[in-house]
């Protein structure tokens, strides 16, 4: 081994330190746990706000982050995935109001939680799909994110015109059956959309790391999140997810996630393997 390539590997090894002690120190002092998130996703995080704060050293960060807590929230702002919107992957909203509504329309109520909500726009897009079902007088949906300044944002209801364009393609191409438009009003700030979208909605903050299950639900959605956890944090929170599900409870995944490699592979099976929707069955 060269002397370059011993310093390079030198160098990612102080950086793991650095950043496993980052991380530690936020747990310690902020019971934010962040330890087994993916490496590679946290690396880039921690790198943009020890740029952005106008430091050289990852543990120049940690001593901020322990003695301000200002910086902390900023850290925990880029820890957050936030890349969403309404319809998102319309064929797994088109999937769920064809395989998974049915059997909500045997329920006298329902009880749906939507975690990792973020800015809310999957939690609108849901609650028109069950307004449009007959079902949203009889549900409640959950919304929750470990941010809480996302969780403002979901329920003030307000998003851009500009991207109003792409949401209704997005609700033409899952099945809606209304005119888009009908669900929300132009305002000066953008587009607001109608409060009876969140009448039966509660946004919380929880945290999937840390918190334990605080209900029993018929479906579970979790999108786009896990991707971000590393194999051992994954099979955490499908326990919470696994406990948090009733009998023949339905769990619906992103596009890039799956139960397969999980320790709760047999405890589902697949209503749709192409959109990630699976059916509690032990």
């Amino acid at each position: 081994m060269d002397q370059l390539t011993l310093e390079n590997n030198q160098g990612e090894d102080f950086e793991k330190i650095e950043i496993y002690l980052l991380l530690e120190g936020i747990y310690l002092k902020y019971g934010y746990d962040y330890r087994d998130y993916a490496y590679p996703s946290i690396k880039r995080r921690v790198w943009h706000r020890v740029h952005a704060e106008n430091l050289n050293r990852i543990s120049s960060l940690l001593d901020k982050v322990l003695h301000d807590s200002s910086c902390f929230e900023r850290l925990i702002a880029d820890f957050s995935i936030n890349v969403t919107e309404m319809f998102r992957d319309p064929l797994f909203f088109r999937t769920f109001k064809e395989k998974v509504i049915p059997v909500l329309k045997t329920y006298p109520s329902i009880r749906i939680w939507h975690a990792g909500c973020s800015t809310g726009e999957e939690v609108y897009s849901m609650a028109i799909l069950l307004q449009e079902a007959g079902l949203y007088e009889k549900t409640k949906i959950y919304a929750t994110d470990i941010n809480t300044e996302v969780l403002k944002t979901a329920k003030n209801g307000c998003f851009s015109l500009e991207h109003m364009k792409k949401y209704t393609n997005n609700y033409m191409q899952a099945g809606g059956d209304e005119a888009f438009s009908d669900y929300y009003k132009v305002t000066d700030a953008g587009v607001k959309f109608h409060t009876f979208l969140t009448e039966n909605v509660v946004f919380a903050q929880h945290n999937l790391v840390t918190d334990s299950s605080f209900n029993e639900f018929h479906v579970i959605l979790c999108r786009n999140v896990l991707i971000y956890f590393n194999k051992d944090l994954q099979n955490k929170v499908h326990t919470l997810f696994y406990n948090s599900l009733g009998k023949f409870g339905v769990l619906c995944l992103g596009n890039k996630e799956s139960i397969n490699y999980t320790n709760y592979n047999k405890m589902y099976e697949e209503i749709s393997p192409s959109q990630k929707i699976y059916k509690k069955i032990k």
